[in-house]
Protein backbone atom coordinates (compact mmCIF):
# COMPACT_ATOMS: atom_id res chain seq x y z
CA UNK A 1 0.00 0.00 0.00
CA UNK A 2 2.70 2.50 0.97
CA UNK A 3 4.58 1.92 -2.32
CA UNK A 4 1.53 3.11 -4.27
CA UNK A 5 1.27 6.12 -1.97
CA UNK A 6 4.68 7.21 -3.21
CA UNK A 7 2.85 8.33 -6.36
CA UNK A 8 0.35 10.40 -4.36
CA UNK A 9 2.53 13.55 -4.59
CA UNK A 10 1.96 13.51 -8.35
CA UNK A 11 -1.60 14.65 -7.61
CA UNK A 12 -0.33 18.09 -6.55
CA UNK A 13 -0.77 20.79 -9.22
CA UNK A 14 2.33 21.78 -11.22
CA UNK A 15 4.03 25.05 -10.28
CA UNK A 16 4.20 27.65 -13.07
CA UNK A 17 7.73 28.43 -14.31
CA UNK A 18 8.87 32.05 -14.21
CA UNK A 19 12.12 32.94 -15.95
CA UNK A 20 14.66 35.32 -14.48
CA UNK A 21 15.05 38.78 -16.05
CA UNK A 22 18.36 39.35 -17.83
CA UNK A 23 21.15 40.87 -15.72
CA UNK A 24 24.44 42.16 -17.02
CA UNK A 25 27.55 41.96 -14.90
CA UNK A 26 29.90 44.86 -14.23
CA UNK A 27 33.42 44.27 -15.60
CA UNK A 28 35.70 44.89 -12.61
CA UNK A 29 36.85 42.01 -10.36
CA UNK A 30 34.70 41.32 -7.30
CA UNK A 31 32.63 44.43 -8.07
CA UNK A 32 31.18 42.72 -11.13
CA UNK A 33 28.66 41.07 -8.78
CA UNK A 34 27.16 44.30 -7.45
CA UNK A 35 24.12 43.76 -9.67
CA UNK A 36 22.89 41.33 -6.99
CA UNK A 37 22.08 44.32 -4.76
CA UNK A 38 19.28 45.22 -7.20
CA UNK A 39 17.46 42.16 -5.80
CA UNK A 40 18.57 41.83 -2.17
CA UNK A 41 20.32 43.87 0.54
CA UNK A 42 24.10 44.17 0.24
CA UNK A 43 26.07 43.95 3.50
CA UNK A 44 29.63 45.24 3.31
CA UNK A 45 31.89 43.80 6.03
CA UNK A 46 35.57 43.30 6.78
CA UNK A 47 36.97 39.92 5.73
CA UNK A 48 38.45 39.61 9.23
CA UNK A 49 34.89 38.94 10.46
CA UNK A 50 34.54 35.83 8.28
CA UNK A 51 35.73 32.41 9.39
CA UNK A 52 35.31 29.23 7.34
CA UNK A 53 34.91 26.06 9.44
CA UNK A 54 35.87 22.64 8.13
CA UNK A 55 34.55 19.87 10.39
CA UNK A 56 31.31 18.74 12.07
CA UNK A 57 33.01 18.69 15.49
CA UNK A 58 34.18 22.30 15.05
CA UNK A 59 30.61 23.29 14.06
CA UNK A 60 29.14 21.57 17.15
CA UNK A 61 31.63 23.10 19.61
CA UNK A 62 31.02 26.54 18.11
CA UNK A 63 27.23 26.15 18.49
CA UNK A 64 27.62 25.30 22.19
CA UNK A 65 30.08 28.14 22.85
CA UNK A 66 27.88 30.67 21.06
CA UNK A 67 24.74 29.59 22.95
CA UNK A 68 26.56 29.91 26.28
CA UNK A 69 27.87 33.38 25.41
CA UNK A 70 24.56 34.79 24.07
CA UNK A 71 23.07 37.76 25.94
CA UNK A 72 20.25 39.13 23.74
CA UNK A 73 19.16 36.56 21.19
CA UNK A 74 19.52 33.02 19.95
CA UNK A 75 17.81 32.35 16.61
CA UNK A 76 18.06 28.90 15.06
CA UNK A 77 16.41 27.71 11.85
CA UNK A 78 16.86 24.09 10.82
CA UNK A 79 14.98 21.22 9.23
CA UNK A 80 14.81 19.46 12.60
CA UNK A 81 16.47 18.93 15.98
CA UNK A 82 17.62 15.35 16.60
CA UNK A 83 16.85 13.36 19.74
CA UNK A 84 20.27 11.98 20.77
CA UNK A 85 22.68 12.88 23.56
CA UNK A 86 24.54 15.55 21.57
CA UNK A 87 21.30 17.32 20.72
CA UNK A 88 20.19 17.05 24.36
CA UNK A 89 23.42 18.78 25.35
CA UNK A 90 22.51 21.69 23.05
CA UNK A 91 19.13 21.94 24.79
CA UNK A 92 20.91 21.92 28.18
CA UNK A 93 23.14 24.78 26.96
CA UNK A 94 20.03 26.76 26.00
CA UNK A 95 18.44 26.00 29.37
CA UNK A 96 21.57 27.08 31.26
CA UNK A 97 21.86 30.35 29.32
CA UNK A 98 18.15 31.13 29.76
CA UNK A 99 18.44 30.39 33.49
CA UNK A 100 21.34 32.84 33.80
CA UNK A 101 19.32 35.45 31.95
CA UNK A 102 16.35 34.88 34.26
CA UNK A 103 18.50 35.34 37.35
CA UNK A 104 20.04 38.59 36.07
CA UNK A 105 18.78 41.82 37.60
CA UNK A 106 15.67 43.32 35.98
CA UNK A 107 13.68 41.64 33.23
CA UNK A 108 15.52 38.92 31.25
CA UNK A 109 16.91 40.19 27.92
CA UNK A 110 17.57 36.86 26.21
CA UNK A 111 15.08 35.70 23.59
CA UNK A 112 15.26 32.26 21.93
CA UNK A 113 13.47 31.66 18.63
CA UNK A 114 13.61 28.24 16.95
CA UNK A 115 12.16 27.50 13.51
CA UNK A 116 11.82 23.87 12.34
CA UNK A 117 9.79 21.94 9.80
CA UNK A 118 6.47 20.62 11.10
CA UNK A 119 6.46 17.20 9.36
CA UNK A 120 10.15 16.37 9.98
CA UNK A 121 10.06 17.81 13.51
CA UNK A 122 6.98 15.73 14.39
CA UNK A 123 8.31 12.39 13.10
CA UNK A 124 8.18 9.56 15.67
CA UNK A 125 7.08 9.52 19.30
CA UNK A 126 10.29 11.17 20.51
CA UNK A 127 10.97 14.09 18.20
CA UNK A 128 12.08 17.74 17.93
CA UNK A 129 8.90 18.89 19.66
CA UNK A 130 9.35 16.68 22.72
CA UNK A 131 12.99 17.83 22.97
CA UNK A 132 11.97 21.50 23.13
CA UNK A 133 8.77 21.40 25.22
CA UNK A 134 10.71 21.56 28.56
CA UNK A 135 12.18 24.91 27.44
CA UNK A 136 8.72 26.23 26.55
CA UNK A 137 7.37 25.12 29.93
CA UNK A 138 10.27 26.57 31.94
CA UNK A 139 10.70 29.85 29.97
CA UNK A 140 7.34 30.64 28.31
CA UNK A 141 8.06 34.37 27.98
CA UNK A 142 11.49 33.93 26.41
CA UNK A 143 11.20 30.91 24.08
CA UNK A 144 9.33 30.59 20.79
CA UNK A 145 9.21 27.39 18.72
CA UNK A 146 7.68 27.72 15.25
CA UNK A 147 6.90 24.73 13.03
CA UNK A 148 6.50 25.52 9.34
CA UNK A 149 3.88 23.45 7.50
CA UNK A 150 3.91 23.64 3.70
CA UNK A 151 0.61 24.89 2.22
CA UNK A 152 0.92 22.22 -0.50
CA UNK A 153 0.25 19.35 1.94
CA UNK A 154 -3.48 19.59 2.54
CA UNK A 155 -6.84 17.87 2.11
CA UNK A 156 -6.91 14.28 0.87
CA UNK A 157 -3.19 14.33 0.14
CA UNK A 158 -2.41 15.07 3.81
CA UNK A 159 -4.67 12.22 4.95
CA UNK A 160 -3.27 9.66 2.50
CA UNK A 161 0.49 10.16 2.68
CA UNK A 162 2.14 8.40 5.65
CA UNK A 163 4.83 9.83 7.93
CA UNK A 164 8.23 10.34 6.22
CA UNK A 165 6.64 10.31 2.75
CA UNK A 166 4.72 13.47 3.65
CA UNK A 167 8.08 15.25 3.81
CA UNK A 168 8.40 14.94 0.02
CA UNK A 169 5.76 17.63 -0.60
CA UNK A 170 7.69 20.56 0.87
CA UNK A 171 9.83 21.51 3.88
CA UNK A 172 11.36 24.33 5.88
CA UNK A 173 14.95 23.67 4.78
CA UNK A 174 16.76 26.89 5.85
CA UNK A 175 19.76 26.42 8.16
CA UNK A 176 20.89 29.56 9.96
CA UNK A 177 22.17 29.81 13.53
CA UNK A 178 22.69 33.23 15.09
CA UNK A 179 23.74 34.38 18.52
CA UNK A 180 23.58 38.12 19.30
CA UNK A 181 25.49 39.57 16.30
CA UNK A 182 27.27 36.37 15.21
CA UNK A 183 25.76 34.34 12.35
CA UNK A 184 26.55 30.77 11.20
CA UNK A 185 25.38 29.87 7.70
CA UNK A 186 25.42 26.17 6.85
CA UNK A 187 23.70 23.27 5.15
CA UNK A 188 23.90 21.22 8.36
CA UNK A 189 20.92 20.31 10.53
CA UNK A 190 20.85 20.10 14.35
CA UNK A 191 21.46 16.37 14.55
CA UNK A 192 24.24 14.15 15.89
CA UNK A 193 25.37 13.01 12.41
CA UNK A 194 26.01 16.64 11.45
CA UNK A 195 28.11 17.03 14.62
CA UNK A 196 30.24 13.91 14.06
CA UNK A 197 30.66 12.27 10.64
CA UNK A 198 28.43 13.95 8.03
CA UNK A 199 30.50 16.40 6.04
CA UNK A 200 28.91 19.78 5.34
CA UNK A 201 29.97 23.43 4.96
CA UNK A 202 29.89 26.15 7.62
CA UNK A 203 30.83 29.83 7.72
CA UNK A 204 30.83 32.16 10.73
CA UNK A 205 30.15 35.90 10.27
CA UNK A 206 31.31 37.59 13.49
CA UNK A 207 30.16 40.98 14.81
CA UNK A 208 27.75 41.51 11.92
CA UNK A 209 24.69 43.18 13.49
CA UNK A 210 23.00 44.15 10.21
CA UNK A 211 23.23 40.57 8.87
CA UNK A 212 22.07 39.14 12.21
CA UNK A 213 19.11 41.57 12.20
CA UNK A 214 18.18 40.51 8.66
CA UNK A 215 18.14 36.78 9.46
CA UNK A 216 16.33 37.40 12.76
CA UNK A 217 13.60 39.26 10.85
CA UNK A 218 13.49 36.54 8.16
CA UNK A 219 13.05 33.75 10.74
CA UNK A 220 10.44 35.87 12.56
CA UNK A 221 8.53 36.35 9.29
CA UNK A 222 8.45 32.63 8.53
CA UNK A 223 7.67 31.94 12.19
CA UNK A 224 4.65 34.26 12.01
CA UNK A 225 3.10 32.13 9.23
CA UNK A 226 4.01 28.86 10.98
CA UNK A 227 2.32 26.76 13.64
CA UNK A 228 3.35 27.71 17.19
CA UNK A 229 4.33 24.85 19.51
CA UNK A 230 2.48 24.96 22.83
CA UNK A 231 3.55 23.65 26.26
CA UNK A 232 1.17 20.66 25.97
CA UNK A 233 2.61 19.58 22.55
CA UNK A 234 -0.34 21.00 20.62
CA UNK A 235 0.13 23.61 17.88
CA UNK A 236 -1.83 26.69 16.93
CA UNK A 237 -1.53 29.62 14.53
CA UNK A 238 -1.02 33.17 15.73
CA UNK A 239 -4.28 35.03 16.19
CA UNK A 240 -5.70 36.31 12.90
CA UNK A 241 -3.25 34.31 10.74
CA UNK A 242 -4.52 32.13 7.84
CA UNK A 243 -3.94 28.43 8.51
CA UNK A 244 -1.41 26.78 6.13
CA UNK A 245 -3.44 23.64 5.35
CA UNK A 246 -6.94 24.38 6.64
CA UNK A 247 -7.25 27.96 5.39
CA UNK A 248 -7.33 29.39 1.86
CA UNK A 249 -4.07 28.46 0.14
CA UNK A 250 -3.84 31.52 -2.12
CA UNK A 251 -4.53 33.90 0.78
CA UNK A 252 -1.95 32.13 2.96
CA UNK A 253 0.77 32.27 0.26
CA UNK A 254 0.06 35.96 -0.43
CA UNK A 255 0.44 36.82 3.28
CA UNK A 256 3.67 34.78 3.51
CA UNK A 257 5.05 36.44 0.36
CA UNK A 258 4.24 39.88 1.75
CA UNK A 259 5.86 39.18 5.14
CA UNK A 260 9.10 37.80 3.64
CA UNK A 261 9.39 40.46 0.91
CA UNK A 262 8.87 43.18 3.54
CA UNK A 263 11.97 41.85 5.35
CA UNK A 264 14.03 41.75 2.13
CA UNK A 265 12.92 45.16 0.84
CA UNK A 266 13.19 47.02 4.15
CA UNK A 267 16.73 45.63 4.70
CA UNK A 268 17.64 46.60 1.13
CA UNK A 269 16.39 50.17 1.71
CA UNK A 270 18.29 50.40 5.02
CA UNK A 271 21.52 49.22 3.39
CA UNK A 272 21.14 51.62 0.45
CA UNK A 273 20.75 54.55 2.88
CA UNK A 274 23.79 53.32 4.81
CA UNK A 275 25.84 53.11 1.58
CA UNK A 276 24.79 56.63 0.61
CA UNK A 277 25.70 57.98 4.06
CA UNK A 278 29.08 56.20 4.02
CA UNK A 279 29.79 57.44 0.48
CA UNK A 280 29.06 61.09 1.35
CA UNK A 281 31.06 60.98 4.59
CA UNK A 282 34.06 59.60 2.68
CA UNK A 283 34.03 62.50 0.16
CA UNK A 284 36.78 65.18 0.36
CA UNK A 285 34.23 67.86 1.40
CA UNK A 286 32.92 65.92 4.39
CA UNK A 287 33.59 67.26 7.87
CA UNK A 288 37.12 66.45 9.00
CA UNK A 289 36.06 67.18 12.56
CA UNK A 290 33.30 64.52 12.50
CA UNK A 291 35.72 61.97 11.02
CA UNK A 292 38.29 62.71 13.71
CA UNK A 293 35.57 62.45 16.36
CA UNK A 294 34.47 59.04 15.18
CA UNK A 295 38.08 57.85 15.06
CA UNK A 296 38.66 59.08 18.61
CA UNK A 297 35.61 57.22 19.87
CA UNK A 298 36.71 54.05 18.05
CA UNK A 299 33.54 53.91 15.94
CA UNK A 300 35.24 54.00 12.55
CA UNK A 301 34.77 50.62 10.90
CA UNK A 302 37.40 49.25 8.52
CA UNK A 303 36.61 49.66 4.82
CA UNK A 304 34.57 46.65 3.64
CA UNK A 305 36.43 44.26 1.36
CA UNK A 306 33.75 41.54 1.48
CA UNK A 307 30.07 41.69 0.55
CA UNK A 308 27.29 39.40 1.76
CA UNK A 309 24.10 38.93 -0.28
CA UNK A 310 21.28 36.82 1.26
CA UNK A 311 19.56 34.75 -1.45
CA UNK A 312 16.05 33.51 -0.61
CA UNK A 313 14.08 30.85 -2.49
CA UNK A 314 10.47 30.15 -1.52
CA UNK A 315 8.66 29.10 -4.69
CA UNK A 316 5.45 28.17 -2.81
CA UNK A 317 5.26 31.90 -1.94
CA UNK A 318 6.37 33.08 -5.40
CA UNK A 319 9.86 34.14 -4.22
CA UNK A 320 12.63 33.03 -6.60
CA UNK A 321 15.63 35.23 -5.84
CA UNK A 322 18.16 32.43 -5.30
CA UNK A 323 17.13 30.73 -8.54
CA UNK A 324 17.49 34.02 -10.51
CA UNK A 325 20.92 34.81 -9.07
CA UNK A 326 22.25 31.24 -9.50
CA UNK A 327 21.06 31.06 -13.12
CA UNK A 328 22.61 34.45 -13.87
CA UNK A 329 25.95 33.43 -12.31
CA UNK A 330 25.99 30.25 -14.43
CA UNK A 331 24.95 32.15 -17.57
CA UNK A 332 27.49 34.96 -17.23
CA UNK A 333 30.50 32.86 -16.18
CA UNK A 334 33.13 33.62 -18.80
CA UNK A 335 35.32 31.30 -20.83
CA UNK A 336 38.19 29.93 -18.69
CA UNK A 337 36.35 30.78 -15.47
CA UNK A 338 36.07 27.74 -13.19
CA UNK A 339 33.02 26.81 -11.15
CA UNK A 340 33.32 24.19 -8.43
CA UNK A 341 29.77 23.09 -7.62
CA UNK A 342 28.91 20.59 -4.90
CA UNK A 343 25.71 18.91 -3.77
CA UNK A 344 24.99 15.98 -1.46
CA UNK A 345 22.04 15.03 -3.68
CA UNK A 346 22.84 15.31 -7.38
CA UNK A 347 19.50 16.03 -9.03
CA UNK A 348 19.97 19.34 -10.87
CA UNK A 349 17.03 21.19 -12.36
CA UNK A 350 16.79 21.08 -16.15
CA UNK A 351 17.58 24.81 -16.29
CA UNK A 352 20.82 24.36 -14.30
CA UNK A 353 21.83 21.34 -16.41
CA UNK A 354 21.20 23.22 -19.65
CA UNK A 355 23.30 26.16 -18.45
CA UNK A 356 26.19 23.93 -17.35
CA UNK A 357 26.16 22.05 -20.66
CA UNK A 358 25.56 25.13 -22.83
CA UNK A 359 27.89 27.79 -21.39
CA UNK A 360 31.65 28.38 -21.57
CA UNK A 361 33.05 28.07 -18.03
CA UNK A 362 34.80 24.94 -16.74
CA UNK A 363 32.84 22.91 -14.19
CA UNK A 364 34.03 20.54 -11.49
CA UNK A 365 30.92 19.01 -9.89
CA UNK A 366 31.34 17.17 -6.59
CA UNK A 367 28.63 14.72 -5.55
CA UNK A 368 28.15 11.82 -3.16
CA UNK A 369 29.23 8.31 -4.09
CA UNK A 370 26.46 5.78 -3.21
CA UNK A 371 28.20 4.73 0.03
CA UNK A 372 28.30 8.31 1.44
CA UNK A 373 24.75 9.18 0.36
CA UNK A 374 22.62 9.96 3.43
CA UNK A 375 20.05 7.33 2.35
CA UNK A 376 22.62 4.51 1.94
CA UNK A 377 21.46 1.41 3.83
CA UNK A 378 18.02 2.89 4.64
CA UNK A 379 15.11 0.50 5.12
CA UNK A 380 12.27 0.04 2.63
CA UNK A 381 11.80 2.15 -0.48
CA UNK A 382 14.21 4.83 0.83
CA UNK A 383 17.05 2.29 0.49
CA UNK A 384 16.69 2.55 -3.31
CA UNK A 385 17.27 6.33 -3.34
CA UNK A 386 21.10 6.10 -3.72
CA UNK A 387 20.52 3.91 -6.81
CA UNK A 388 18.14 6.55 -8.18
CA UNK A 389 20.89 9.17 -7.74
CA UNK A 390 23.35 6.87 -9.55
CA UNK A 391 20.86 6.62 -12.43
CA UNK A 392 20.44 10.44 -12.60
CA UNK A 393 24.24 10.89 -12.45
CA UNK A 394 24.76 8.32 -15.24
CA UNK A 395 22.21 10.06 -17.46
CA UNK A 396 23.92 13.43 -16.96
CA UNK A 397 27.38 11.93 -17.55
CA UNK A 398 26.13 10.31 -20.76
CA UNK A 399 24.85 13.68 -21.94
CA UNK A 400 28.24 15.28 -21.18
CA UNK A 401 29.95 12.57 -23.22
CA UNK A 402 27.44 12.83 -26.09
CA UNK A 403 28.16 16.58 -26.32
CA UNK A 404 31.93 15.87 -26.04
CA UNK A 405 32.21 18.16 -23.02
CA UNK A 406 34.23 15.78 -20.77
CA UNK A 407 37.19 18.20 -20.58
CA UNK A 408 35.05 21.19 -19.64
CA UNK A 409 32.49 19.47 -17.36
CA UNK A 410 33.93 16.95 -14.92
CA UNK A 411 32.07 14.93 -12.27
CA UNK A 412 33.82 13.89 -9.07
CA UNK A 413 32.49 11.59 -6.35
CA UNK A 414 33.16 12.18 -2.67
CA UNK A 415 34.14 9.00 -0.85
CA UNK A 416 35.27 8.65 2.77
CA UNK A 417 35.03 5.54 4.92
CA UNK A 418 32.53 5.86 7.78
CA UNK A 419 31.28 9.28 6.64
CA UNK A 420 28.30 10.66 4.72
CA UNK A 421 28.33 13.74 2.47
CA UNK A 422 25.95 16.69 2.70
CA UNK A 423 28.01 19.68 1.45
CA UNK A 424 26.42 22.07 -1.02
CA UNK A 425 27.29 25.34 -2.73
CA UNK A 426 29.73 26.66 -5.30
CA UNK A 427 33.03 28.52 -5.63
CA UNK A 428 33.64 30.81 -8.62
CA UNK A 429 37.17 31.39 -9.92
CA UNK A 430 37.45 34.18 -12.49
CA UNK A 431 39.50 33.51 -15.62
CA UNK A 432 43.23 33.63 -14.83
CA UNK A 433 42.71 33.49 -11.06
CA UNK A 434 43.93 30.73 -8.74
CA UNK A 435 41.58 31.82 -5.93
CA UNK A 436 37.78 32.13 -5.77
CA UNK A 437 36.22 35.59 -5.39
CA UNK A 438 32.67 34.30 -4.81
CA UNK A 439 31.06 31.42 -2.96
CA UNK A 440 27.46 30.38 -2.38
CA UNK A 441 26.82 28.68 0.97
CA UNK A 442 23.58 27.66 2.67
CA UNK A 443 20.74 25.17 2.34
CA UNK A 444 19.93 24.74 -1.43
CA UNK A 445 20.99 21.56 -3.25
CA UNK A 446 20.44 22.99 -6.79
CA UNK A 447 17.72 20.36 -7.34
CA UNK A 448 14.02 20.50 -8.15
CA UNK A 449 13.05 20.38 -4.47
CA UNK A 450 15.29 23.34 -3.58
CA UNK A 451 13.93 25.44 -6.43
CA UNK A 452 10.24 24.49 -6.37
CA UNK A 453 9.15 22.87 -3.08
CA UNK A 454 11.16 23.88 -0.02
CA UNK A 455 12.00 27.11 1.82
CA UNK A 456 15.70 27.79 1.19
CA UNK A 457 18.30 30.45 2.01
CA UNK A 458 21.97 30.85 1.26
CA UNK A 459 24.38 33.74 0.99
CA UNK A 460 26.65 34.85 -1.80
CA UNK A 461 29.96 35.90 -0.25
CA UNK A 462 31.98 38.11 -2.61
CA UNK A 463 35.47 39.12 -1.49
CA UNK A 464 38.54 40.84 -2.85
CA UNK A 465 40.60 39.95 0.24
CA UNK A 466 43.32 37.41 -0.60
CA UNK A 467 43.40 35.82 2.87
CA UNK A 468 39.65 35.08 2.78
CA UNK A 469 39.90 33.89 -0.82
CA UNK A 470 42.63 31.53 0.39
CA UNK A 471 40.33 30.23 3.17
CA UNK A 472 37.60 29.51 0.63
CA UNK A 473 40.08 27.87 -1.73
CA UNK A 474 41.38 25.60 1.04
CA UNK A 475 37.81 24.65 1.95
CA UNK A 476 37.14 23.66 -1.67
CA UNK A 477 40.42 21.74 -1.98
CA UNK A 478 39.84 19.86 1.27
CA UNK A 479 36.44 18.61 0.07
CA UNK A 480 37.61 17.70 -3.43
CA UNK A 481 40.67 15.86 -2.04
CA UNK A 482 38.34 13.07 -0.86
CA UNK A 483 37.00 12.46 -4.37
CA UNK A 484 37.67 10.48 -7.53
CA UNK A 485 36.92 11.53 -11.11
CA UNK A 486 33.87 9.87 -12.69
CA UNK A 487 34.48 7.98 -15.93
CA UNK A 488 32.67 5.40 -18.05
CA UNK A 489 34.20 2.61 -15.95
CA UNK A 490 32.62 4.10 -12.79
CA UNK A 491 29.21 2.87 -13.92
CA UNK A 492 30.50 -0.62 -14.73
CA UNK A 493 31.26 -1.32 -11.06
CA UNK A 494 28.94 -3.84 -9.33
CA UNK A 495 27.76 -1.28 -6.75
CA UNK A 496 26.46 0.91 -9.61
CA UNK A 497 23.93 -1.62 -10.82
CA UNK A 498 20.48 0.00 -10.95
CA UNK A 499 17.43 -2.25 -10.94
CA UNK A 500 14.90 -1.87 -13.73
CA UNK A 501 12.08 -0.77 -11.40
CA UNK A 502 14.28 2.03 -10.03
CA UNK A 503 14.98 3.24 -13.58
CA UNK A 504 11.26 3.22 -14.36
CA UNK A 505 10.16 4.97 -11.17
CA UNK A 506 12.95 7.59 -10.98
CA UNK A 507 11.56 9.89 -13.72
CA UNK A 508 8.20 9.89 -11.92
CA UNK A 509 9.48 10.71 -8.43
CA UNK A 510 12.78 12.58 -9.05
CA UNK A 511 11.06 15.89 -8.27
CA UNK A 512 10.38 14.74 -4.70
CA UNK A 513 13.88 13.94 -3.37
Amino acid sequence: RSSWLLLAPLLTPPVPVITAPPCSLCPEGAHRFQWIRNLVPEFGISSSHVKVLSSPAEFYELLKAQIKAAKQRVVMASLYLGTGLLEQELVYCLEETLEKSLQAKGSPDLRVSILLDYTRGSRGRKNSRTMLIPLLQRFPEQVRVSLFHTPNLRGLLRLLIPERFNETIGLQHIKVYLFDDNVILSGANLSDLYFTNRQDRYVLLRDSPEIADFFTELVDAIGDVSLQLQQDDTVQMMEGMVHPYQGDKVAYCEIANRRVMEVINSARTRQELLHAKTFHSSQPGSSLLSQQGSQASGNLKPEPDTWIYPLIQMKPFGIQIDEMVTETLLTEAERDARIYLTTGYFNLTQAYMDLILGTRAEYRILLASPEVNGFFGAKGVAGAIPAAYVYIEHQFFSEVCYLQQQERVQLQEYSRAGWTFHAKGLWLYLAGSDLPCLTLIGSPNFGYRSVHRDLEAQVAIVTENKALQQQLHQEQEQLYLCSGVVSTSTFEQPNRYVKLWVKLVTPLIKNFF
